[in-house]
């Protein structure tokens, strides 16, 4: 990295912006709360609010602007108005859009002002206005505050940008900085970066074409972008400390059926290896004609820590987008929703988190309950599968009646919003909601023990159902053959793998067919997103030896108290399962040890790894290079290890800045070499 560079991330590191924040004025929302104000006009004023009280800050050597100076102001309905939306309405998360990936390319050809001559005289598109101004205000104070501080080069790309069409790589970056700056500020959250390098790659081409950047610094240009996804991530609301939902995606299909790894794509890569940074995530679509190269490329990203590229294939993701619904040229353009959800840019008002089937509580719950009157497999797989079938209906019952805050602003990147005069929370061309499956692999080691504990050596249910109701104290014999000698899926064993591919087709078959209340349909999937936490702290001990109090694997990955073969037999059982009927996402998730990165050897090997995955079919895989003596000295001494990262589940945080829950399953995670 150049030595700007290195002085802004030095400076960034040490947070030292956060000086330049102040307290939100006391009483500052009276002026969006008023009643005879609709609500999507309450969020426009808001946002007017907000943009307003934001002071233009450079950092020392600052390349592109826009630094958060002011925290989130309150939300657009005060306590009563909240409580009385809540009874009426399902409310997901915070309420805000989430989980969406604008259509930026049109804005940063464009620009802004093209878009105000678009709009009327009716009050859907004064918000509209309202928002666009605001952050245009925005800008040419900055640009003012610029040219007085001496940085000419950023004022004059602020006096063409947003408001008038990108030219060059510096002036498109700055003008989604400033974009993504006020969708953050109007309040909606973990909306991605989408499809980063098709959508920057022609100005790039354009800057070196015209001799006006070389690929050194053009990096640089990209660089600056990235420290500044991370200079005010604390702002943003998640579950922990880098849940910010700031990803992109590099290659892939383009709309036309080409290969979309391009030269961006590669500074991308460079960029997240020199900066060390846990935004923005990358991830890295790929598929059976991928050159082991870019294979490698992200590999070396994975021996640093980051946790990430997280790979997507798109031999399995489009078509199975395609089955969906998803129009062809659609499908090739997904991008990544803020974990890992399959979603389209720009056209889909999708919902990839509503809920969460949870599979090992479900078949534990059978295992309690009909055991004991089941004469054979086929008696409880039936019982399994009625209950999952019942659990999906109830969760999609009880989000009946879904309200979201509308946002004027981000509706300008929607397909048909703007033209129809119709905020985004209303839905757009694609409408589909996605349900997580967790405890899948403890689910099948339970099924797998009862097999041959019960129905093959004959043992008593009730004496099974006692030892688990002691947590197996006293039951020694017993727990040793459920947690050591029973099969486990993650090594390549059918006796328990067979199980996998039964219970995700239940899950395929119990949402088939189904619509939520907006026309669109139901998606299962693999992951877990937090809900790995909260479904094990609803579960005693298990059949498959699992002890109370164990956690849960973290999205499509082996129970944790399982032992391994190793990765290539991991890949194998984790690839039988049609994953094609479970794309609503949810990568096979794999800990290598850092040891296992310590020569170019080792590095290709991995690669090939990935590349296997691939070849068998697996829609998603995420690598993580842990080492757990370096996080139990972190837990002792978080001071030497502020810039340790770690991925948690579908996104990258540093692990000192974790609950101490996410931290110990991060250490008890199975760590594997080549």
């Amino acid at each position: 990295m150049n030595r700007q560079i290195e002085s802004l991330r030095r400076i960034q590191w040490e947070r030292v912006h956060h000086a330049a924040r102040k307290p939100v004025p006391a009483g500052v929302e009276a002026a969006y709360r008023r009643p005879e104000l609709t609500d999507f006009e309450r969020t426009a004023l808001r946002l007017e609010t907000a943009l307003r009280l934001e002071t233009p800050w450079f950092m020392d050597g600052e390349i592109l602007a826009f630094t958060r100076t002011m925290p989130a102001l309150p939300m657009i309905f005060d306590e009563a108005e909240w409580d009385e939306i809540r009874a009426h309405h399902f409310v997901h998360e915070l309420g805000s859009v989430s989980n969406l990936s604008p259509d930026y390319a049109s804005i940063l050809e464009n620009g802004l002002e093209m878009y105000l001559g678009r709009l009327g005289e009716g009050r859907y598109h004064a918000a509209m206005r309202r928002s666009i101004e605001a952050l245009l205000d925005l800008t040419a104070r900055y640009e003012t505050a610029a040219r007085s501080a001496g940085y000419s080069e950023i004022a004059d790309t602020l006096a063409r940008v947003p408001r008038f069409g990108a030219r060059t790589l510096r002036e498109a970056l700055q003008s989604l900085r400033a974009l993504h700056f006020a969708m953050w500020c109007e309040g909606d959250y973990h909306n991605t970066l989408g499809r980063f390098d098709q959508y920057m790659a022609p100005y790039l081409q354009a800057d070196l074409d015209a001799g006006r950047e070389t690929e050194e610094s053009a990096l640089a240009l990209v660089e600056a972008f990235f420290l500044a996804c991370n200079r005010d991530s604390d702002l943003y609301p998640g579950m922990q400390q880098g849940d910010n939902g700031q990803s992109i995606v590099l290659g892939g299909k383009t709309p036309d059926g080409k290969d979309g790894f391009n030269l961006l794509s590669k500074l991308c890569l460079k960029a997240s290896e020199e900066l060390r940074l846990i935004d923005p995530k990358i991830n890295l679509r790929v598929c059976r004609e991928t050159p082991l190269e870019i294979y490698e490329m992200g590999t070396r990203l994975t021996k640093l820590g980051l946790g990430f590229p997280q790979y997507e294939n798109d031999d399995v993701a489009i078509p199975a987008l395609t089955a969906l619904g998803y129009d062809e040229k659609d499908a090739r353009d997904y991008a990544m929703a803020a974990c890992w959800e399959f979603i389209i840019p720009g056209k889909g008002m999708e919902i990839p988190n509503i809920g969460a089937l949870p599979f090992a509580n479900i078949v534990d719950a059978v295992v309690r309950e009909k055991l004991a009157q089941c004469a054979d497999m086929d008696a409880l797989l039936a019982a399994v599968r009625e209950r999952i079938f019942a659990s999906v209906c109830e969760t999609l019952d009880e989000r009946r009646g879904l309200y979201v805050i509308p946002s004027p602003f981000l509706s300008l990147f929607f397909e048909g919003c703007l033209e129809g005069e119709r905020d985004i929370s209303l839905g757009c061309k694609y409408n589909n909601w996605g349900l997580h499956g967790t405890g899948l692999a403890p689910a099948v080691d339970m099924l797998a023990a009862v097999e041959q504990v019960i129905f093959e050596e004959k043992q008593s249910p009730e004496t099974l159902l006692a030892a688990m109701d002691a947590n197996f104290e006293g039951f020694d014999a017993l727990h040793d053959e459920l947690a050591r000698r029973c099969p486990k899926m993650g090594n390549n064993d059918d006796r328990a793998d067979t199980y996998a591919v039964k219970l995700l087709a239940m899950f395929a078959d119990a949402v088939q067919g189904l619509r939520n209340e907006r026309g669109g349909v139901i998606r299962c999937g693999t992951g877990s997103a937090m809900y790995y936490i909260f479904h094990a702290n609803e579960l005693g001990a298990t059949a498959d030896g699992r002890k109370k109090g164990t956690p849960l694997p973290a999205n499509y990955a082996p129970s944790l108290n399982v032992r391994l073969n190793g990765p290539v037999s991991l890949i194998q059982s984790f690839t039988k399962p049609n994953l094609k009927r479970c794309l609503n996402g949810g990568p096979l998730t794999i800990e290598f040890s850092d040891s296992v990165f310590r020569s170019d050897e080792a590095i290709a090997k991995v690669a090939q790894l990935v590349r296997s995955f691939v070849l068998l079919g697996g829609h998603q895989l995420q690598l993580n290079t842990v080492n757990r003596e370096r996080m139990l000295d972190a837990q002792k001494h978080p001071e030497n290890y502020r810039n340790l990262i770690v991925r948690v589940w579908g996104w990258s945080g540093y692990f000192v800045e974790l609950d101490k829950c996410y931290q110990d399953h991060i250490i008890a995670r199975v760590e594997l070499n080549v």
